[in-house]
């Protein structure tokens, strides 16, 4: 052991002459002790590593290039045009606004939603909601028919127990649309646990999984349809009475067709029944799980990303992205589909913060905020507009890009993969289980989640400010990349799903379920009360009264789903309500989701 020490000090030694020639001739003039020397070996060595460290993060950085070695430097985006990669060309654009290749993810909160450990959801109900078997009304049930896909059906199964509740009829367990543009034939209990379902809110409404055999009545039931934003006031005036004389009551496309508004026990029911009662089937769990954990083993944290950049999202959305006469004429065609759109405005749109970003935009708002180019990105979405082009630029700037389908094998994919719900839910359970979560749209999905993480502790849930993001995005060529990040974290404050951002009652209640989401206690007092602060009381920061007057107008408020006319359901005078009408083929059911 001795002699393998020696020879191994030697060798050390040997390396140390060839690196510094002359350090003999001083150690020979003033001898050290071996402590000494091991130590002045080992301090020299960790200047080495500091000035290296230094040098690499003050040195000027790589920049990302295309193929032929053009700086990447993106104008506002238009698809297919190719100053999307080749930004000079002949426009005079200055070459200053360029995105570093290499950079690590910075920032406090990065990760976390400042001050949520104060925050927690509460769904229990008061002491005035009496159980279901006290109320009940016997021979009365309420069958319900969902509408589109996945998450919008989500939304009109909460509705219904709430609905149910309101009627003081016995639910039975909805029945999912497999006849909408998603044409999945999944039942209730292929995607959810229908007999956690039924126990679970046992309390709150009597649940059945069919009708009774009990004669025509239960054979045929009656079949009507409520205005949207129906109040309980309306669901007594309208279907009460028929539920009443008919005993069972079918509801058709039942989505959004309960009030956004109502009391404090009613909304924490919706919470109880979408927070705590849909719980998926053990297969989907698993996988979805799954794809967590093989997440989880690239990197500790990871964002997920919902890109709804559909050729139905843009249709609908009436905006251009520089395709030209091909994109103009596919997506027209898809727009006619709907009778009751206003022509499209693509500037006004696009000016009123109502065109979902690119792929490319939600990418360089994620960098800009301070994901780095190593983070690790899942990515939940359908076919992209525009193929693999759309996506090579967010590719550029996160290279550890997945899927559901990167992670996992096609035989581990192939009980869900003919189905869209069940391929929505694995994305909605890795989207749920993500560290960040980003999204470039406001359709149900997104909402859901926003809510749901808001409930389970105010999780990183970042929505673009559209509005303001759009004129940045049209003036960045005249700004460095710096100036650039700086104003996208000044834009994105109020938008990054921190607690009290959003007033309460504001929005879909699926997004904000303020009712449900309560305060710890402390000590702190109102500055305009003077009272002080109990559960479920905020004060408002004067830095965020500026964002939330913004809301008023913002883009997230106009659910795309429900920007037709509906002259014959929103009035509560009419009587049209009651008759089943043609279900024209239509596309809201493909933009929900």
């Amino acid at each position: 052991m001795r002699l393998l020490h020696r020879r191994r000090k030697q060798g050390i030694w040997a390396v140390w002459r060839r690196l510094c020639p002359w350090c003999p001739v001083f150690i020979q003039r003033w001898p050290l002790r071996p402590k000494t020397k091991s130590l002045l070996v080992a301090s020299a060595f960790f200047l080495f590593l500091l000035f290296f460290g230094l040098f690499t993060f003050f040195a000027p950085p790589f920049l990302i290039h295309d193929l032929q070695g053009h700086q990447f430097s993106t104008p506002r985006i238009p698809l297919f045009r190719k100053d999307i990669l080749f930004p000079d060309h002949g426009r005079g654009m200055q070459q200053s606004f360029v995105v570093p290749i290499f950079q690590v993810s910075f920032g406090k909160h990065l990760w976390g939603s400042k001050n949520s450990k104060n925050f927690y959801g509460c769904s229990n109900s008061s002491s005035k909601f009496l159980k279901a078997e006290a109320i009940r009304r016997p021979n009365s049930f309420l069958v319900i028919a969902t509408s589109g896909g996945l998450n919008q059906q989500r939304t009109g199964i909460t509705d219904a127990v709430v609905a149910a509740r309101i009627l003081n009829a016995t639910l039975v367990v909805p029945k999912l649309d497999s006849k909408s543009f998603w044409k999945d034939t999944s039942d209730f209990s292929e995607i959810f646990d229908v007999d956690w379902f039924i126990s679970y809110l046992s309390k709150d409404v009597k649940i059945v999984k069919q009708l009774p055999d009990r004669g025509k009545h239960f054979t045929s039931p009656y079949t009507m349809r409520v205005p949207r934003k129906c109040t309980p006031k309306c669901y007594k005036n309208r279907v009460l009475p028929v539920l009443l004389k008919k005993h069972v009551v079918r509801l058709t496309k039942f989505d959004y067709r309960l009030a956004n508004k109502l009391d404090n026990d009613l909304q924490r029911l919706r919470c109880r029944v979408n927070y705590h009662a849909l719980k998926f089937t053990k297969p989907i769990l698993e996988m979805g799980e799954k794809l967590i954990r093989r997440m989880k083993a690239k990197s500790r944290h990871f964002i997920a990303l919902h890109l709804r950049f559909e050729a139905d999202m843009l249709a609908f959305s009436g905006c251009y992205y520089g395709g030209g006469e091909k994109e103009r004429s596919e997506l027209g065609a898809i727009r006619k589909r709907w009778k009751t759109l206003h022509p499209a405005n693509p500037e006004k749109e696009l000016r009123h913060g109502k065109c979902p970003l690119t792929p490319e935009e939600v990418g360089l708002v994620l960098r800009a905020l301070g994901f780095g180019s190593d983070v690790h990105i899942y990515v939940a979405s359908g076919e992209f507009y525009g193929g693999e082009k759309t996506l090579a630029p967010l590719k550029a700037l996160f290279p550890n890009y997945h899927s559901k389908e990167t992670l996992a094998t096609k035989e581990e994919l192939s009980p869900f993969s003919m189905f869209s719900s069940r391929m929505a839910a694995l994305d909605f359970i890795v989207c749920d289980g993500s560290n960040a979560f980003a999204t470039n749209n406001n359709g149900n999905m997104a909402k859901i989640l926003a809510g749901r993480r808001r409930y389970y502790g105010h999780k990183k849930t970042i929505r673009p400010n559209a509005r303001k993001l759009y004129s940045l995005f049209l003036n960045r060529k005249n700004m460095t990349w710096n100036e650039f990040a700086t104003k996208v974290r000044l834009y994105q404050k109020g938008f990054m799903g921190e607690p009290k951002e959003v007033r309460p009652g504001r929005g879909e209640f699926h997004e904000n379920p303020s009712t449900c989401i309560c305060e710890k206690k402390t000590h702190e007092t109102n500055t305009v009360t003077g009272k002080d602060l109990t559960e479920n009381e905020v004060s408002m920061d004067d830095d965020l009264k500026e964002i939330y007057m913004e809301e008023e107008d913002d883009w997230h408020d106009d659910e795309f789903s429900e920007r037709q006319s509906y002259s014959n359901t929103t009035s509560l005078e009419t009587d049209s309500d009651f008759l089943i009408q043609t279900e024209e083929p239509e596309l809201e059911e493909m933009l929900s989701d």
